[in-house]
């Protein structure tokens, strides 16, 4: 039975429209969207209806180190290299079971945030000892079924992670749950690719950085990924990455994949942080989508997106979550800007030239980008687009009688504290009044895992 919905205001394509009718099938797309619609017979939503957040780049199981790796080091040094050997620490003692459980606790608080699709950047892959599992899928299943009690949309990136530098060095003993060869990955790969229409998630595949595959192993795992497939890849977080790929091959990073790697519309460059202004440009005309996690890029120290020369030469991005130390994505979206902000001292930096807030250009800008990057058919209230919809909270205090064109800049600038009242994920609404059904189980079965933990190292 068809589904018809009511909004006293809504954020279609074009911008803001009142009185809108949206209509939903039984497959749970969007049939027709009716602005200046007969209310009669539809269920009124009690706040301004718009497009839920792809979610770009998600580690799921980092969930259980948010607020335990603030620990400094003697002589202060602390960067994302130490923090990713706390990481190494967590994941010793994570088996299949915990990382279902951590990974459904964040897919349950990404819902409840307006996330209704992940791009789960998956390289968890082994027994905490490192040997394979009986099933070389094992993981990914705990991955697929946490997105299920969720009720998320999953973009599934294996990842193939085989060294841990540049030029084919060896991996560590700790990176031991990561890393396969060329043709174990392809059996892992191969298994994801024959229950993909059974479990209903998006395969993609991601090689996990040029410092952690040769140019021979990119090339046989890109010809795994069927055409169209996202392909995503950490590229150019860190200064020193850049530095240790330019040793290497005479090339920087972004430079070299644009160069070597035929980057177009499939492929999410996650972070990109430090470009040059040529590789800004060609970045931006590759068509590829910038994969930006500004409040994980804030916590590691990573440095700040070029994001005003990106978007000014037509670059596309999408937001994500990646450490899942902060799951908002209209946190990210204020981080982003006022990243900006703070290294430009202007305001309203990213907002576009036509008469929208800087809320509304980053909420859609985002939302194209990010569901090119999680290749579901969302982010658009419009006939044929999964019906993935979140309604605002206005009875949030920085959303109380916010007229429509300035709610979303009250979510995103304004000290919102719960500002997503419902949240729709294709045509089944999975939060009501801020609530997930699952989520006191979930928080349950979270907890028990955390209370097993030994004490995290120094970040």
């Amino acid at each position: 039975m068809m589904q018809r919905l009511f909004a006293r205001h809504a954020l279609l394509p074009q911008g803001w429209s009142e009185d809108v009718v949206v209509e939903i099938d039984d497959g749970g797309s969007i049939a027709s969207v009716m602005p200046g619609g007969d209310p009669s017979d539809t269920e009124r939503v009690t706040g301004p209806l718009l497009p839920a957040m792809p979610n770009v780049h998600s580690h799921a199981f980092q969930r259980g180190l948010a607020g335990r790796t603030g620990r400094h080091s003697h002589d202060r040094s602390d960067t994302f290299w130490t923090w990713r050997d706390v990481v190494y620490d967590f994941l010793d003692q994570l088996d299949a079971d915990d990382l279902e459980a951590v990974t459904t606790q964040a897919y349950v608080e990404m819902v409840k945030a307006g996330y209704t699709t992940v791009a789960e950047f998956h390289y968890v892959h082994h027994d905490v000892d490192g040997r394979p599992l009986a099933d070389p899928a094992e993981n990914a299943w705990r991955v697929v079924n946490a997105a299920r009690v969720a009720g998320i949309g999953l973009t599934l990136l294996p990842v193939f992670y085989a060294h841990a530098g540049f030029g084919g060095t060896d991996p560590t003993r700790r990176q031991r749950r990561l890393v396969h060869a060329p043709h174990t990955f392809e059996r892992l790969f191969e298994a994801l690719v024959n229950a993909r229409d059974r479990h209903g998630y998006v395969l993609g595949i991601a090689p996990h950085s040029l410092r952690a595959v040769t140019p021979e192993e990119l090339a046989r795992v890109l010809a795994l990924a069927p055409p169209g497939a996202p392909v995503h890849i950490h590229v150019a977080e860190q200064t020193r990455e850049v530095d240790d790929c330019y040793a290497w091959s005479r090339m920087r990073p972004v430079e070299w994949l644009l160069a070597e790697a035929s980057i177009d519309e499939r492929w999410c460059l996650v972070h990109a942080t430090h470009m040059t202004e040529r590789e800004v440009k060609e970045l931006a005309a590759s068509r590829a989508v910038a994969g930006l996690a500004p409040t994980t890029e804030a916590d590691l120290g990573d440095g700040t997106f070029p994001a005003e020369a990106y978007l000014v030469n037509g670059g596309r991005f999408g937001v994500g979550s990646d450490s899942n130390t902060v799951i908002d994505p209209f946190i990210e979206l204020r981080q982003l800007e006022w990243s900006q902000r703070l290294r430009l001292r202007r305001r309203n930096v990213l907002a576009s030239d036509g008469d929208t807030t800087v809320g509304n250009a980053l909420w859609q800008a985002a939302l194209r980008g990010g569901a090119q990057a999680v290749g579901w058919r969302v982010g658009e209230i419009a006939p044929g687009m999964r019906a993935d919809l979140l309604v605002l909270n206005t009875n949030d205090p920085a959303l109380v009688e916010q007229p429509a064109e300035c709610v979303l800049d009250g979510a995103i600038f304004g000290p919102a504290r719960q500002p997503v009242r419902d949240v729709m994920c294709g045509g089944r609404w999975v939060v009501r009044e801020g609530g997930h059904p699952q989520e006191a189980e979930v928080a349950r079965r979270y907890r028990s895992v955390l209370s097993k933990m030994r004490a995290i190292g120094g970040s």
